[in-house]
């Protein structure tokens, strides 16, 4: 029993935080499945329309919507396939690169000053040892 409230509170919290996180980082008005997409090209890399429906779980004429939304918003930009000059492969732009890198660095700034303004030394000591714990959780 003490284990499952546990968890529920561990999972709770963790919900908050991600949100407040989310919350520095000024997404703006894109949908899940656009900031997915986005998220999925800057960890993969290019890809065509077909491989991200795909890797998203979606029908390729879902796809073009969402990429059609983040081209005309600047977010990805497409080019014709180097392998298939049949298929465009879409990959995030520069601009967007340059966000991604300003909305980590806001993220982490607040994170730090937020720690460093509620947390004691010994706390933050203790916060330390948990995220040590915690990475036991998650890594293989």
């Amino acid at each position: 029993m003490r284990t499952s409230l546990l968890a529920q509170d561990l999972r709770a919290l963790m919900g908050k935080l991600k949100r407040r996180l989310r919350d520095q980082a000024h997404v703006g008005d894109l949908t899940p499945s656009q900031v997915s997409v986005l998220l999925r090209l800057e960890k993969d890399g290019p890809a065509t329309a077909s491989s991200l429906a795909r890797a998203e779980g979606m029908r390729p004429q879902s796809m073009a919507p969402v990429l059609g939304a983040l081209e005309a918003a600047g977010l990805v930009s497409g080019a014709p396939d180097p392998a298939d000059g049949r298929q465009t492969l879409f990959s995030l732009t520069e601009a967007l690169r340059k966000s991604v890198e300003e909305g980590r660095a806001a993220r982490q700034d607040w994170l730090t000053r937020t720690l460093q303004a509620r947390l004691s030394p010994q706390e933050q000591d203790e916060v330390a040892r948990a995220v040590d714990l915690l990475k036991r959780l998650v890594d293989d």
